[in-house]
């Protein structure tokens, strides 16, 4: 029996999230540890006349794909992949990992192009609906250090999969947001102090946007993109960054004119060097976010749930989302978290817009 939280996540995912239409072709990405999701979700959107194509690829062909693959394979697009893409008019993809540390070993190189490859294939696709969740496994329970009902209940309530009406929930925060943007409306400058951070660079003329769950399910966060040539001065994040199956602690990076000059992990520091080289634009900051739900109080080292804790900020080194007017590019796209509930404050044009993990009043 499918458990009515799931129901009510397929339900927000089908109308809230991509507001599926009749006719439109909706494809559902994930694995097979997500069936119990993808069922309910492939329901509701045949009761909502769309047209849902499934692809459920084995955990394991990642990994295959990085031992196994050519050189050439990372710089050629299939011509079905591509022709499937170019058809979808919206996409869901569900994470659903049995084991989040299977490619600790794999070669950073070679993830650095595949994800690259990834996003130059979905780049041509130009789907402007999409959207992505998490179903709750064991394995993201271990990581948690939660039992997977413990886990299950973390999941559900960051959806807000646990409320009468999730989607009115979601307007609901959005509607708070909106209020937080228009108090940062034409912003210039700012600061994050914090230990071992005091880091500074510019927001002018730069957008706010709304993270309102429609394309993280669950989201809760108002972000921007820094002025790329503006960053100075150094950080240390709190928690670790898991990214590719890997951990990386301990982070420290140092900022000069925008550009990561020094970079420093006390676990995974080469993986972490790796990733800033992968291209010019890895070592620019491109995103700000803020995170604003406050569901989400502990961090389990899932970046989907972790950069929206109500209380912290998020960076993110690389590709800048267009949408703010952020303008650097990259096939990075990494966020790092500094949690301001451990002492820390947000300045904004010299006004404290939080501290130790509070928002000041008015504000939100």
């Amino acid at each position: 029996m499918t458990d009515v939280r799931t129901q009510k996540l397929a339900q927000t995912l089908a109308k809230y999230c991509i507001y599926a239409q009749e006719g439109e072709a909706i494809g559902i990405t994930a694995p097979p540890a997500a069936e119990p999701l993808v069922v309910p979700l492939y329901e509701e959107l045949l009761k909502r006349k769309a047209l849902p194509v499934i692809r459920m690829t084995p955990e394991g062909c990642t990994a295959a794909t990085l031992r196994s693959a050519k050189p050439d394979f990372y710089h050629t697009i299939n011509p079905a992949e591509r022709a499937l893409v170019s058809k979808l008019d919206a996409t869901i993809r569900i994470e659903a990992s049995t084991n989040t540390r299977a490619l600790s070993s794999a070669n950073p190189k070679k993830q650095a192009a595949l994800t690259k490859r990834m996003r130059s294939l979905m780049k041509s696709a130009r789907i402007s609906k999409w959207s992505i969740t998490l179903f709750p496994t064991a394995a993201y329970a271990q990581d948690a250090d939660m039992s997977l009902e413990e886990f299950e209940n973390f999941v559900y309530g960051a959806t807000f999969s646990t409320e009468d009406n999730p989607p009115a929930a979601w307007r609901a925060l959005a509607r708070k947001q909106g209020r937080l943007i228009a108090k940062l409306e034409g912003a210039e400058n700012v600061r994050i102090v914090g230990p071992g951070t005091d880091l500074s660079f510019s927001i002018k003329g730069r957008t706010f946007v709304n993270s309102d769950g429609k394309r993280n399910m669950p989201s809760g966060e108002v972000f921007t993109g820094p002025v790329e040539s503006s960053a100075e001065g150094y950080i240390e994040y709190d928690y670790p960054v898991c990214h590719n199956g890997r951990e990386v602690e301990g982070i420290r990076l140092v900022f000069k004119k925008g550009k990561v000059v020094e970079a420093t992990a006390t676990k995974n520091q080469a993986y972490l060097r790796a990733m800033l080289d992968m291209d010019k634009g890895a070592r620019y900051l491109g995103e700000l976010g803020i995170g604003t739900n406050f569901q989400i109080q502990q961090f389990v080292k899932t970046i989907l749930f972790d950069e929206k804790i109500g209380g912290t900020v998020h960076l993110a080194l690389g590709q800048s989302y267009p949408e703010t007017g952020g303008t650097n590019k990259s096939s990075l796209h990494w966020d790092m978290i500094k949690d301001l509930r451990k002492g820390g404050e947000l300045i904004i044009d010299g006004k404290i817009i939080q501290k130790d993990g509070k928002f000041a009043k008015g504000f939100f």
